[in-house]
């Protein structure tokens, strides 16, 4: 496959992994390789955790003071 890391894991941790992987019949491995591609593909657009979190005008640059000009 690829290169073997070794990772330390929190007995709660631990649990929680091998008991997923007992109900769901998928390898401890591959849900681990599953979350780290999750969490690479999420890490390339950290900008969308702020979607719909900004209140205001449509245009704030047009407000009084922010203009640019």
């Amino acid at each position: 496959m690829g290169q073997t890391i070794t990772v330390r894991l929190t007995p709660e941790l631990a649990e929680w992994l091998e008991e997923t992987a007992g109900r769901t019949g998928v390898s401890q491995g591959k849900i681990v390789r599953d979350e780290l591609a999750r969490a690479r593909a999420g890490a390339s657009r950290p900008f969308m955790r702020l979607a719909g979190a900004v209140r205001g005008p449509r245009d704030l640059s047009g407000r009084k003071g922010f203009t640019g000009k």
